[in-house]
């Protein structure tokens, strides 16, 4: 594909990764593609993600340079701009970029030469009873050496705002929307509903709704269920309820679930993607759905996400299931699938066939 702008978001607190973003920069002034950076935190703080696109001269390529948190401070802008986004790793975990340091330049070549796949990746959208808000003073309390906030999320002006069905917010979630509670002594009470429906009511620590790819995140920590990034749900998780049933429920994408804080809850803080957006209080409500948007993301090979896993969880195998025999192979088959079955996405060994379609 034709790069005809390129925009870098750069984890600044590495020195790897601001030495690669110098590397990015050589790479566009070679081919004479115009680069920007962009979401730079010290330039005026941080704004919504379509000032900071138009403002990046709306590149269609978005690099980011760093760990999973800085893949989804780009991917915030790709979604906006429709534009792809490269994550190159960095950071410690990684299950979200997609290529190493080492690799960039030539992932760069193959984005140009247009040997790569998109990765379309299910995000999330937010409506709300009415405007997310942060309460004067709260920034400095939350700061915690990250940075400035977000500022609130604005209204999308191609929605319709309607008295039932709230307030149509123009934000994305690519991992999740929390609503947690603010004070430590005082949990969150939430009726929770999905497709209009009553669910149950919780009192909990927080309460999430996440995609698939962010079913690896927060939702994973709180017990939650790992499903694979190609599958089309949407996964709520109640964090430290008081309760018996404290299980996640996986809903159809086209099934939305709804969080509404009851008489007497506490407040409750709404975080998308780990940011803190407002603060809402009892009776008010969000509704949370798939967006009608992808994030499209770069893949330069086959998504080996279980190997990730294994790696990245350090899944490795129990004593006991080894102690009288050797160790699963690392791949079950490496030959190529029969007919019937060439259809089904099959990983092979790296010197093996290749996946089949």
């Amino acid at each position: 594909m034709t790069v005809n702008r390129l925009g870098l978001v750069v984890h600044g607190g590495r020195p790897e990764a601001v030495d690669a973003a110098a590397a990015v920069r050589a790479w566009c002034a070679e081919l004479g593609v115009p680069c920007a950076d962009i979401d730079v935190w010290h330039e005026g703080g941080r704004h919504n993600a379509r000032d900071e696109v138009e403002a990046a001269g709306d590149p269609d390529l978005i690099v980011t340079l760093g760990g999973d948190g800085t893949f989804l401070r780009g991917a915030r802008l790709a979604a906006e701009n429709d534009a792809l986004v490269l994550g190159v790793d960095l950071g410690r975990v990684g299950f979200l970029t997609e290529v190493s340091a080492a690799a960039m330049r030539s992932a760069l070549d193959a984005v140009r030469e247009g040997r790569f796949d998109i990765d379309s990746r299910l995000l999330l959208a937010l409506r709300a009873s009415r405007l997310l808000e942060i309460p004067s003073g709260m920034e400095a309390l939350m700061e915690y050496g990250r940075g400035p906030l977000l500022p609130p999320p604005r209204v999308r002006t191609d929605c319709r705002v309607d008295e039932d069905w709230g307030v149509p917010l123009d934000v994305t979630a690519l991992n999740d929307v929390v609503l947690e509670k603010l004070a430590r002594d005082r949990q969150v009470s939430v009726g929770v509903y999905v497709s209009g429906r009553l669910l149950a009511s919780y009192s909990a620590d927080a309460l999430l709704v996440a995609t698939p790819t962010g079913s690896t995140a927060y939702s994973f920590a709180a017990g939650g269920p790992v499903v694979s990034p190609r599958a089309e749900a949407l996964v709520f998780t109640p964090v430290a309820p008081h309760m018996t049933f404290d299980r996640s429920v996986v809903t159809a994408p086209d099934e939305p679930v709804g969080l509404r804080i009851l008489e007497r809850s506490g407040q409750a803080a709404v975080s998308i993607d780990g940011q803190l957006r407002g603060v809402l209080g009892p009776g008010d409500w969000i509704g949370v759905y798939a967006a009608p948007r992808r994030l499209r993301a770069v893949r330069l090979g086959p998504m080996d996400f279980y190997g990730r896993l294994r790696e990245r969880m350090n899944l490795t195998d129990a004593p006991a299931a080894v102690a009288d025999g050797s160790a699963a192979p690392l791949w079950s088959v490496t030959t190529p699938p029969p007919g019937d079955i060439a259809h089904l996405a099959l990983l092979t060994a790296p010197d093996g066939p290749p996946r089949a379609p």
